[in-house]
């Protein structure tokens, strides 16, 4: 028999009733999978590997009812670090699971780069999840997101322990599946212990399922996990549902550990030996195969037989691993970014001819290249905090006219919820890499903070996979000061951010490069932090001629002015302060040259240092801290590549080392400011 997601009604299954080559097919499951879960903490042992390991002895049942109803070719499975059968079952051979745990470059989940015991196949849609528990929750929500809208009669499903439904981004997944009535079904594996941590001391509720039933538009399903008949039955069932109703259930599966947490925690230290005892007492596994010869389904010489092909199947696994080529660590470099949109017309990402195109305000050249690229990309969509209610477009209306244009189902409010905003972003561009998406992330960049752990999961999404996922979400945040904004509406926060490789991080500083950052993170793969300094949105200064087609490049600076006695390296809302001191310089017969980075992540090094052996001095202007900016790192690079040219210190503008200040004298006196760079350039070009 196939895999349960031909049924079109549940079907009840039973010892007696079910056919007896299923019952043969899940009795293999069950024994290798458990053979498997035995053999694991021997590598460690003997030094080959599998040094996280999570039993899931206790948990058989649920875990090959997951793996039942699973169709790779429909559904999205977000399995967690305990789920070793529920991947057999889901079609993974014993040889994928032991070059996982070993971390040979044959793992078809990672390549060996992510922890063993985080089991996974992509190219099948079991998907690659991170060590953060429970945030996968927020992907399978995401990616159910895709599947309601593409119309296809497949299924979201995550698993996890119920000790991760403590963390709040599971309870924004839920409530954001239950709002948005999507088709993803919750399993909570409940053997009762977060590592040592007792449920009691997790959830109000014994069951933590029951939390939710206050939530409209969601099913609860309770089920025995230690059996399989009602574990196959429960999962079943919610299929069926969640496919004929098209909204979200939970089912809470009732499990037990037998064994410790992980190869690296003794529950002999927190467990009772009689607690230890009745555990092993109800192993799921020896009830199943007493069922099988209580009800004659089998004869022990069968059963030993079954048994007898499951133990060579692991040996003959073990020996292809073992002799399988490790991962190569000239590769370590391999999949860090996905590939980057390549403009032809405009290499450099400047204007070919003066003149050029249409004169615009930042705020309207990013607005005009959201419809555009709406309009070329009907895959695109958008979604944020309070973007789309008749004609607002977010706090600063930058996304106005969008959802009338395109529709609510392109274009929509998110929650107040900054993981669910972006971790559900990373799990819709899942289904599809025709999918781009763009997130506002927070209202103000300062308030992103929530959304870090997702942040930092699509930056190694790409290199985790080994190549076979990147999120090609563009997160858009309106950032800086000089607005009298005060704290959490005035910090700019790309120095917290660009030490995470794997997303591009692009400032804009001028319309015509706003337009064509945006359209170049929207055509390319992989996630892009686009930071708009919300200061110059309707500022004159920050117009520009916009050419309807324009693109820039990432990784390529833009000389704002020419000079030949000293660089002025900088980047958005200092940009324009900038360019007013070294025009006063210049009128004092100091030539200062204006690079305007735009890209962060990548950097034009190249671009620097050419300015840098021209001039021989250079002053860094940004209006994020000193301490700790982006403009140590840039420091950095032309000390160790361009010392040599140097001929004065290298001197840094920027914020004070606080916090910025709400009333208007308190902000300026923070911020960097025309005179402050003024007056550093000049003690530099007298040096």
């Amino acid at each position: 028999m196939s895999n349960l997601h031909d049924l079109p009604v549940p079907k009840k299954f039973s010892i007696l009733e079910t056919e007896k080559s299923t019952l043969q097919k899940w009795y293999h499951l069950m024994v290798l999978g458990r053979m498997l879960d035995e053999k694991a903490p021997n590598y460690l042992k003997q030094a080959i590997g599998w040094s996280y390991h999570a039993p899931y002895a206790g948990h058989d049942g649920i875990q090959l009812a997951i793996g039942q109803i699973f169709d790779k070719e429909k559904d999205h499975l977000f399995p967690y670090y305990r789920d070793l059968l529920t991947n057999l079952s889901a079609g993974l051979t014993a040889e994928e699971i032991i070059l996982n745990g070993i971390s040979k470059a044959g793992d078809v989940n990672s390549g060996g780069r992510h922890m063993s015991n985080h089991f996974g196949k992509p190219a099948w849609n079991i998907h690659n999840v991170s060590s953060s528990t429970g945030n996968h929750t927020l992907h399978a929500a995401g990616v159910a997101r895709a599947i309601k809208y593409y119309k296809s009669d497949g299924i979201s499903v995550s698993s996890q322990g119920e000790s991760s439904v403590s963390e709040g981004y599971v309870y924004e997944a839920i409530n954001g599946a239950s709002t948005e009535q999507l088709p993803v079904i919750f399993v909570f594996q409940d053997n009762g212990y977060g590592i040592s941590v007792p449920k009691k001391d997790q959830t109000a509720n014994r069951k933590v399922a029951n939390n939710f039933l206050g939530f409209k538009n969601i099913r609860v399903i309770h089920c025995n996990g230690k059996d399989v008949f009602e574990s196959m039955n429960a999962m079943v069932e919610a299929k069926s549902w969640v496919i004929q109703n098209q909204k979200p259930c939970i089912v809470q599966a009732n499990c037990i550990r037998i064994h410790s947490h992980s190869n690296s925690d003794r529950h002999d230290l927190y467990r009772h030996e009689e607690e230890l005892n009745y555990v092993r007492e109800y192993d799921p596994l020896t009830k199943f195969k007493r069922l099988l010869l209580r009800y004659e389904r089998f004869t022990a010489e069968e059963l030993i037989s079954i048994e007898e092909h499951a133990r060579e199947e692991v040996k003959q696994a073990h020996q292809f691993a073992l002799h399988s080529p490790d991962p190569d660590p000239n590769s370590i470099h391999d999949f860090v970014y996905a590939d980057a949109f390549a403009s032809v017309k405009y290499p450099d990402g400047i204007q070919i001819t003066e003149n050029q195109g249409t004169k615009k305000k930042l705020i309207e050249a990013i607005n005009e290249t959201l419809k555009a690229e709406f309009i070329l990309n009907p895959d695109t969509f958008i979604w944020g905090q309070d973007i789309a209610n008749k004609e607002k477009g977010g706090i600063f209306n930058v996304s106005k006219g969008l959802q009338k244009e395109f529709g609510k189902q392109r274009v929509f409010n998110g929650p107040i919820a900054e993981d669910f905003i972006t971790g559900t972003a990373n799990g819709m561009s899942r289904y599809n890499k025709k999918i781009r998406i763009v997130v506002e992330g927070a209202e103000f960049a300062d308030y992103f903070w929530p959304a870090m752990e997702q942040f930092v999961e699509m930056t190694h999404e790409y290199w985790r996979t080994n190549g076979q996922f990147a999120p090609n979400v563009t997160i858009r945040l309106a950032s800086g000061g000089y607005i009298g904004g005060g704290l959490y509406h005035s910090q700019t926060i790309e120095g917290s951010l660009v030490c995470f490789p794997g997303i591009r991080i692009v400032y804009p500083s001028f319309a015509d490069d706003a337009a064509g950052l945006l359209r170049t993170s929207l055509r390319s793969e992989g996630p892009t932090l686009f930071l708009e300094p919300k200061a110059l949105y309707n500022s004159p200064a920050a117009t520009a001629l916009v050419p309807d087609d324009f693109e820039v490049p990432f990784g390529k600076l833009r000389i704002r002015r020419t000079g030949k006695d000293l660089t002025i390296i900088t980047y958005g809302n200092t940009t324009h302060l900038t360019l007013k001191a070294a025009e006063k310089l210049q009128n004092e017969g100091h030539d200062v040259e204006v690079l305007d980075l735009r890209s962060l992540v990548p950097l034009d090094k190249e671009g620097i240092i050419d300015s840098v052996k021209k001039t021989g001095r250079v002053l860094i202007v940004h209006e994020d801290k000193v301490f700790g900016g982006f403009g140590g790192e840039i420091s950095s690079v032309i000390n160790e590549e361009a010392f040599e040219y140097l001929d004065a210190p290298i001197r840094r503008i920027g914020s004070e080392f606080t916090p910025v200040g709400f009333n208007r004298i308190l902000e300026a006196a923070i911020l960097p400011n025309e005179s402050k760079i003024y007056e550093a350039a000049l003690l530099l070009v007298k040096y």
